[in-house]
């Protein structure tokens, strides 16, 4: 039985996972990628990723961490980005003021007159 470890949490967004916790993150998952759930073969490329990416509000924590293969995590990436732009637009369309036109308002009963390039009364 081995001794329990603290969780690793890293210091800011941009810190990486030492090498120890990446193997602790691969052997909690049994070498399955989290996505596509095939075993992910020795000297296979493969990445920690974030089941709930930093870009949408996870934690950079390794309880936040699970291995991914190349072609799932670039999807994942990928799927991650576009639901972080979505949520701002939703935000921006729900929270902010609406902008007012500063359209040309035309003169009523006036036509487009092209020799002279403006609104005329007749």
């Amino acid at each position: 039985m081995g001794r329990a470890t603290d969780e690793w949490i890293g210091k800011n967004d941009d810190s990486v996972p030492p090498p120890r916790v990446r193997l602790r993150v691969f052997d909690t998952a049994r070498g399955c990628c989290h996505l596509c759930g095939r075993k992910i073969g020795g000297g296979e490329y493969w990445q920690c990723d974030h089941v709930v990416a930093l870009c949408n509000g996870g934690a950079n924590a390794e309880s936040n961490l699970k291995p991914a293969c190349r072609n799932c995590c670039h999807t994942k990436t990928a799927a991650d980005v576009a639901e972080k732009s979505k949520v701002a637009s939703m935000r921006k369309k729900h929270l902010l003021p609406k902008e007012r036109g500063r359209g040309f308002r035309r003169p009523e009963g006036a036509k487009f007159d092209w020799s002279a390039g403006r609104y005329v009364k007749p």
